[in-house]
């Protein structure tokens, strides 16, 4: 039997490390990163601060070329940025002189100088489905902080990505608002399905969103396991006291502080 598009890996890296500075004394970033992710799957990535997450985005976003292994997207080699690949970063970086509805169809006005009316009801669509529909005129300084971030993440999404990477885009914001947009973005992803990989230092957040939870080790980052979040969807405030939520955690948490034991 032919395997489904949805089984197959659709991100992967194999054998991958990065090593920013020659010298052989100075350890590499990563190393030895093995990593299949299947499409419209979750993945989120846990880590001590400098084990290399963000390292890892930029090598499967093409901003950064692994030093040894190789990294590819449906069996094509990844050689530089993709049109197929959308970015989230901390900060929104929204573009202070233009609306809302104008910060989102900035990237097609960057790339083709030009959008028509079609992108633009795309956009309101986009904006519909964050829940700022009645923002799209407003200035990003009329905004919250939150409502910024899911801007964001709308602009991210014009161009219909297959893969959108998200490296810890809510950790400038308060406990209740991060909690908050990541139900927000798992609405979003749900209706629009994305192959998902979400840098966090969060372990708790990881869990609530995941498929599945790629937890690294003290640099050189490596793999210290890739955990599969049995929890049900659609993930709600219920799932956070599910006893389950929480021994996934407590199994997190162990790796991270205490990876002699875990």
């Amino acid at each position: 039997m032919t395997e489904s598009a949805t089984n197959r890996s659709f991100v992967q890296l194999a054998g991958v490390g990065h090593r920013y500075d020659p010298n052989p004394d100075i350890p590499p970033a990563i190393t030895g990163i093995n990593l299949d992710i299947r499409r419209h799957e979750f993945v989120a990535v846990v880590g001590p601060s400098g084990c290399g997450k963000s390292t890892l985005l930029r090598m499967i976003a093409g901003l950064l070329k692994p030093s040894e292994g190789s990294v590819s997207v449906f069996g094509k080699e990844v050689d530089g940025p993709r049109d197929d690949v959308g970015i989230v970063f901390q900060k929104p970086t929204l573009l202070p002189w233009l609306t809302v509805r104008k910060n989102v169809l900035f990237p097609l006005k960057h790339k083709y100088g030009r959008y028509g009316r079609e992108d633009e009801k795309r956009a309101d669509e986009l904006l519909a489905m964050a829940g700022l529909e009645t923002f799209a005129n407003k200035m990003p300084d009329e905004l919250s902080g939150g409502m910024q971030q899911r801007v964001g993440i709308v602009r991210a999404l014009l161009l219909n990505p297959d893969i959108l990477l998200m490296d810890e885009p809510f950790s400038a914001l308060d406990a209740m608002t991060r909690e908050q947009i990541g139900f927000d973005l798992l609405k979003i992803w749900q209706e629009n399905p994305k192959t998902v990989l979400f840098i966090t230092h969060s372990i708790s957040e990881a869990v609530l969103l995941a498929d599945r939870v790629l937890v690294m080790s003290k640099r050189p980052g490596t793999v210290l396991e890739m955990v599969s979040v049995d929890l049900p969807r659609p993930r709600t405030t219920h799932t956070i006291s599910n006893p389950h939520f929480g021994k996934l955690t407590e199994r997190l948490r162990k790796h991270i502080y205490e990876p002699e034991v875990a």
